[in-house]
């Protein structure tokens, strides 16, 4: 039996007036809210995600802002290419870190800018081609040295000169410093990141500060520092003068002052790694934001991806494989107040960070094998030029001072007779050691 036509729920039966056709079930009001409810959620989701999407990409744009480009180092170096050394070991990398005394804004208390700028810290940082050691090597400001001709910022060039290493950034900047740090070290210099005042100080403070021990109070002018004796943390105004701090902690030397810096140092990467600040993203962000302000990088590292694939391949380094170390150094000959290299330790630092070799870091140091012992004192050099002079780099030890003059009277060794030199162990320190042992 078939429907006839017209009948209710037939193909030919006319709709009712809501649509739905005569005999059929009314639907329920359900459906259509479920499905009203789950066209709102979606849109919230989409905003929410186009929101943050925003967010992020503005939080990244303010980044990479913060970085300056030192485009003028990359052009000055690439005039002397071929004169530069060669790296030896793929994949390893060799970054000079250059601690600037500039003021900026809030640093009033510390001076005021003379005009000219200088470098306070210089840290030769080597990472391992594996990335599972690093080693900083700290150059003493006051280390005697050849300063090859340099090109000024006004476009003229400086006389090369027998003087002071931070002599070099103050003359004609971080151009002039690596070809100075190249000549002395023969390690080519992959990368320069230049830190002020205020970099320094964010960066301590976005981690919450450092935990530092104290055997005595402190009362340093200069540094505008005075601190109790004991544990206690140093967030960025103390701990800026902490590491700057000179005379009133200590003999008074640079070169405990730089010890000071790399025991910091450490602590501040191990506090970094021990608190997960670079695995957490909500963490990392204030750190990131602190440590690209106020910096200036060469074109390799001035983005926030090239800044952060570089942090990625460091922050599985076990601390106790992150060294710090002075380059071998004692009172300069003719100037108690200046230095010179220890030979022939500096040089084997030098070869063994150029070979990517592991360098023996610990409280005890061991002298090269062959070489006089530690109180001994090497034959004298000759007394070179003023520190305006200048002159020829032949004759001269790595650092640039003059060789000592050969013995007229003296037989030169057999080649054959020479005993390979053991390389000694340097005094220094890791991350894993911290500053309150």
């Amino acid at each position: 039996m078939t429907d006839r036509p017209g009948s209710p729920g037939s193909p030919g039966t006319p709709a009712g007036p809501t649509g739905w056709a005569w005999g059929a079930p009314t639907p329920s009001p359900e459906p259509r809210r479920r499905r009203r409810w789950l066209r709102w959620a979606a849109l919230g989701v989409t905003v929410l995600v186009l929101t943050a999407a925003g967010i992020g990409w503005a939080l990244y744009q303010r980044l990479d802002s913060n970085i300056t480009t030192d485009t003028d180092t990359a052009n000055e170096l690439a005039r002397w290419e071929k004169e530069r050394p060669v790296a030896l070991v793929h994949g390893a990398q060799n970054i000079l870190i250059i601690g600037s005394d500039t003021r900026g804004a809030g640093n009033g208390a510390y001076g005021t800018d003379s005009g000219t700028q200088r470098s306070d810290t210089t840290i030769l940082l080597h990472l391992a081609a594996d990335r599972r050691s690093a080693t900083a090597v700290s150059l003493p400001r006051d280390l005697m040295s050849t300063i090859p001709s340099c090109r000024q910022a006004d476009g003229s060039r400086t006389n090369e000169r027998f003087a002071q290493f931070n002599w070099a950034y103050e003359l004609a900047g971080a151009a002039c410093t690596i070809r100075t740090v190249e000549n002395i070290t023969r390690i080519r210099v992959d990368h320069h990141v230049i830190v002020d005042f205020n970099g320094f100080k964010r960066l301590v403070d976005a981690i919450d500060g450092v935990e530092v021990c104290l055997k005595q109070p402190v009362d340093d002018h200069e540094a505008k520092l005075r601190l109790p004796a004991g544990r206690q943390v140093l967030r960025g105004e103390a701990a800026l003068g902490y590491v700057r701090a000179r005379y009133s902690l200590g003999n008074g030397s640079d070169t405990e002052r730089m010890g000071r810096q790399q025991e910091f140092l450490g602590s501040l990467f191990r506090e970094m790694q021990s608190s997960g600040v670079l695995l957490n993203p909500a963490r990392l962000y204030p750190v990131l934001d602190a440590a690209t302000s106020s910096l200036t990088t060469d074109a390799g590292l001035d983005t926030l991806r090239k800044l952060y694939d570089l942090v990625r391949t460091v922050r599985d380094i076990p601390s106790e494989q992150v060294q710090f170390l002075t380059v071998p150094r004692r009172p300069y000959v003719y100037n108690s107040a200046r230095d010179e290299l220890v030979q022939p330790d500096a040089d084997q630092l030098f070869e063994q960070l150029r070979n990517d070799r592991r360098v023996a870091v610990g409280r005890h140091v061991r002298a090269a094998g062959d070489k006089p012992g530690r109180d001994e004192q090497p034959a004298s050099p000759a007394a070179p030029g003023s520190a305006g002079e200048t002159g020829a780099t032949e004759g001269r030890t790595a650092s640039g001072a003059p060789a000592a003059p050969a013995d007229p009277g003296a037989s030169a060794a057999p080649t054959g007779s020479l005993k390979p030199t053991t390389p000694p162990t340097y005094e220094g320190t890791t991350a894993a050691r911290g500053m309150c042992g």
